[in-house]
């Protein structure tokens, strides 16, 4: 099936009293289905469509349409609530116990996902310990539909404060979580499951240091995980940092939202020094996290023919690459793949944002004049503002770092490339001073001996840089 069908019509205007709060569903015919699906996971007599174990592993058209229906009709606070008072979770830990089905299963954690929209229902499943170790344990199914429903179930449940630090604690006790979660990440070729676990995981992160800190160093013994049988099956010593590469690969194509995802989750790992070093001191020496980064703004995003108002739309995970991107250049300079003959591209880049940044600054203070009598209008544009803030000062933090590292021939091959010419440099020292004066005096000297007369020309543009010349 496709798609999950529509709720049926009711029969409730026909029996009084019989409507599920302020909507049409039939509570009879809701408690029927309930009552079919008890049936159906601790059936009276042997069945014959059952596995020889004893339980089902398909379900028949009918049942599977209905419950399908429940699913749909469960987005409605009053059914949600309706289920809740027939103890509906209940009878979904039996299904997640007994069931062979895979359909099935994700069904029912779907609804579950569906009810915990409503907070005093999510409050309820959240407080129950019981079910939130069993919910827990579904992240080592092997069954990708199920996986992701209980992904969103589990941001559902993040996302709402009342109950997040339940969760976070519970996961923080479970190490299987962690194993489960970096074996989806680095084998999943499901896009839309990366995505959704790649959101787990960044609001983890957000909403707890510790929780972030343990996973980072977690990965030293081997662990068991998820296998498509009941026999545990022995996983990698999974690494966080490679983990969130291979995911952010498989989406980068496909998923700008989940690429946008996997860069904050990065960016995240480099608020704290473990996870700077978690990056830089990789097998690899952080080769290929600075490859995948240094590929996607050089070679995908804001490229020269873009518009400059595509700083606007990538200005978040350019914030989170470039984020990353500075904390590895300022952590590993002495690297190979973080010379300046290797990242010119990148320093480039930064200046071409930064000039776009000033077109996208000037459209943005026209629209504010025409619309300041709009309150809406004003508080989108404070919101663009501050996310526009964010990336001209992660720019600004790199470039500096790099202006310090030019060499005469870089500036030289910048220069004949016109990269590298009066407005561009004006554009940088206007975005650099006076607060990273420092670095604009010492890429001043580089470029004297490339081109004194450019150096001249800035030197009269910029009157303070004399003083210290």
């Amino acid at each position: 099936m496709d798609r999950n069908p529509s709720p049926p019509c009711s029969d409730a205007e026909e029996e009084e009293g019989d409507a599920v709060g302020n909507t049409v569903y039939s509570k009879h015919w809701l408690f029927s289905v309930l009552t079919r699906l008890i049936e159906v996971i601790a059936p009276a007599e042997p069945d014959p469509a059952a596995s020889p174990e004893g339980a089902r592993t398909e379900l028949d058209e009918e049942m599977e349409n209905d419950i399908c229906k429940v699913w749909d009709m469960s987005m409605d606070e009053d059914v949600a609530l309706f289920l809740q008072e027939f103890n509906a979770p209940d009878i979904f830990m039996g299904v997640f116990a007994k069931s062979k089905c895979p359909r099935l299963t994700e069904i029912c954690v779907g609804i579950l996902g569906n009810m915990a929209c409503f907070q005093d229902i999510c409050m309820s499943i959240s407080k129950d310990e019981n079910l939130g170790q069993v919910l827990l344990q579904r992240l080592c199914d092997s069954d990708s539909p199920t996986l992701l429903e209980t992904s969103r179930l589990l941001l559902t449940c993040l996302s709402q404060p009342e109950v997040a630090n339940v969760w976070v604690e519970r996961i923080r006790e479970n190490p299987s979580v962690y194993d489960c979660v970096c074996f989806i990440m680095s084998s999943s070729t499901n896009v839309e499951l990366l995505v959704k676990v790649g959101e787990v995981v960044d609001k983890l992160f957000d909403l707890d240091e510790e929780l972030m800190l343990n996973w980072i160093k977690s990965g030293t013994c081997r662990s068991v995980g998820p296998s498509v049988d009941d026999s545990p099956e022995e996983l990698p010593d999974f690494k966080i940092v490679p983990c969130i590469l291979e995911a952010a690969k498989q989406v980068r194509s496909d998923n700008p939202e989940g690429l946008d995802v996997y860069m904050h989750i990065l960016q995240l790992l480099t608020t704290v020094d473990e996870g700077i070093q978690a990056i830089v001191q990789a097998p690899d020496g952080g080769k290929e996290t600075w490859s995948l980064l240094y590929e996607l703004v050089c070679q995908e995003l804001c490229q020269p023919d873009d518009p400059p108002i595509i700083v606007q739309e990538q200005k978040t995970v350019l914030a989170s690459i470039l984020s990353v991107l500075s904390a590895m250049f300022a952590s590993q300079t002495e690297q190979e793949y973080t010379r300046m003959r290797k990242s010119k591209s990148c320093f480039f880049l930064l200046i071409r944002i930064l000039q776009y940044m000033e077109g996208c600054g000037k459209r943005a203070i026209e629209n504010s004049k025409e619309s300041e009598q709009e309150e809406t209008g004003r508080t989108d544009a404070n919101e663009e503002d501050f996310h526009l803030k964010i990336l001209k000062d992660i720019c600004c933090e790199l470039l500096s770092n790099m202006l310090q590292e030019l060499t005469k021939e870089n500036t030289l091959e910048g220069l004949h490339q016109g990269h590298l010419n009066e407005q561009t440099c004006s554009c940088a020292f206007q975005n650099l001073l006076p607060l990273y004066s420092a670095s604009v005096e010492s890429f001043l000297e580089v470029l004297r001996e490339a081109d004194q007369s450019l150096a001249d020309n800035l030197e009269k543009r910029f009157p303070s840089l004399k003083v210290h010349t």
